[in-house]
């Protein structure tokens, strides 16, 4: 079959529905597959991307989404290195972000516009053609971009990819697309439920809806502020590092803001953090608000008779450990991070270089460390639900399901985690999602076997309002401008042997 369409023949690779998974093949190996496909003249270039439409925006944005549909890349990894290596800047690279970001979040419900308006079912379409379609689809529905502007540099996407025989077909659907107006497509298209109308018309799954009404409670209705919110492109936080450089400096240096709560942070509203002066040479690093807020309250509970033994037991990527290595360094105190993955604990080591820090290649469920530590952070490995604004593919890729395999492996770092501390020392756990199944649920277990009291965390929240009915501390996007963030300090009870 050609004309752009994945072939019906039994026993095609391209035969595979399209997602994230099992379509790992090399450039080359793709532009193969692509001129089956295409059903016309192959125009991929030497390195494997299509030939230029000269639009050097659309043509990143075009590959990011297919890069993502195709290999399961990270659009917030991905994107940045395009832009680089193409030399793409100002406001080409600012519309780039846009359209990439946006068609990414918002794919359940371009999908459902291109399905409505297609004779062929999704994956019978070559994900060439079906990332043309999502970014046409994108800007007629959501940018004030002309109607002809994006179907025109869409079909030229289609065409340079080599899919020529697919030029009628992604017209075609694309004009259907742009007869109607965006509001009237939400409205047809948009589940019976009140609950799953308002997951659709906010581009979010119906189950992760659920999972922040029940987070909010939804007191004040907040919810669909909550979905506009987790929508929203989110301002880069930066983390001046204790000792070397303070917020203020960093703000001077880089044109940024002093954050409202950790006193170590500055908010970078435009540019590539990465070629900040400050950031490369080791004194700043780029971590959310609401990380720096925990690492902090980490080493500042009270505890008796600390002798500066602290723990980060889940330290991958490296931000927290760095944060806490940080004040250690200033405080007297030294940090052992545990990490299971090797290749990730080697990038740890280069965060906290010259930091009071060890890093401990092991499983933090049993890592083979001495018990009597003062402190211990765990940040547990979560379903992410808290940071989807900073991966705006990552919500349709994500599964309720997995949540209910993440809990066993989340209570029981807990549990290492209060065994490794001293009696009357500290236990801060901490997830980067607001479901209560991940962060009240796993608490209240840990409670219930005793050993531990809670304290209320909110006195360590750095001035943080609204941040739940506590103990424990969840914070939200709409609210604080940080990721929905959820963290609670647990005190170790009984006495020394």
């Amino acid at each position: 079959m050609s004309g752009g369409f994945r072939s019906r023949s039994a026993g095609r690779r391209d035969d595979k529905p399209e997602g994230n998974k099992g379509q790992k093949q090399g450039r080359a190996q793709t532009r193969h597959q692509t001129r089956g496909q295409g059903g016309g003249r192959q125009r991929y270039t030497v390195k494997g991307r299509p030939a230029s439409i000269g639009d050097p925006a659309r043509e990143a944005a075009f590959e990011v989404v297919l890069r993502v549909a195709r290999d399961g890349a990270f659009a917030n990894l991905t994107l940045p290195g395009i832009l680089r290596e193409r030399a793409i800047a100002g406001r080409d690279a600012a519309f780039a972000t846009e359209l990439a970001y946006g068609t990414l979040r918002s794919l359940g419900v371009l999908d459902a516009v291109i399905a409505k308006n297609s004779s062929r079912e999704l994956n019978r379409i070559a994900p060439e053609v079906l990332a043309a379609l999502r970014l046409g689809t994108y800007q007629l529905l959501y940018t004030r971009v002309s109607d002809h502007a994006a179907v025109d540099t869409s079909v030229r996407l289609v065409e340079a990819a080599g899919h020529d025989k697919a030029k009628g077909f992604a017209n075609g659907v694309l004009r259907s697309v742009g007869r109607t107006p965006a509001e009237e497509w939400l409205r047809m298209l948009a589940p019976e439920s009140e609950m799953g109308a308002l997951a659709f018309t906010h581009a979010h799954p119906e189950w992760i809806a659920r999972s922040f009404a029940k987070a909010l409670g939804d007191k004040r209705g907040e919810l669909e502020v909550a979905l506009e919110a987790d929508s929203a492109r989110p301002v880069v936080h930066l983390v001046a590092r204790p000792g070397e450089i303070s917020a203020e400096e960093l703000a001077l240096s880089t044109g940024g803001e002093q954050g409202r709560y950790s006193p170590y942070a500055v908010y970078l509203p435009e540019g590539d953090p990465g070629q900040l002066d400050p950031v490369r040479d080791g004194l700043a690093a780029v971590q959310d608000e609401g990380s720096q807020v925990i690492a902090r309250a980490v080493t500042e509970v009270p505890v008796g008779d600390d002798h500066g033994r602290w723990l980060d037991l889940c330290a991958g990527p490296g931000g927290k450990a760095a944060l806490m290595g940080a004040i250690a360094a200033i405080d007297g105190a030294t940090v052992d991070a545990v990490e299971v993955s090797p290749h990730r604990a080697e990038l740890i080591a280069k965060t906290v270089r010259g930091l009071p820090v060890t890093v401990h290649t092991a499983d933090g469920r049993d890592p083979g460390l001495e018990p009597g530590y003062d402190r211990v952070l765990v940040d547990a490995p979560c379903s992410g639900l808290g940071a989807l604004r900073r991966r705006p593919e990552a919500r349709w890729t994500k599964v309720e399901s997995d949540i209910a395999e993440l809990n066993q492996l989340q209570e029981e770092l807990l549990e290492s985690a209060v065994e490794l501390a001293k009696p009357g020392g500290v236990v801060v756990y901490s997830t980067c999602s607001p479901d209560v199944r991940e962060t009240r649920r796993i608490v209240e277990k840990q409670l219930a076997k005793g050993g531990v009291e809670e304290l209320d965390a909110r006195e360590w929240a750095a001035g943080m309002e609204d941040v739940g009915d506590g103990p424990s501390v969840q914070m939200w996007p709409h609210r604080h401008g940080t990721d929905a963030m959820f963290y609670t300090v647990l005190r170790k009870t009984g006495t020394l042997g």
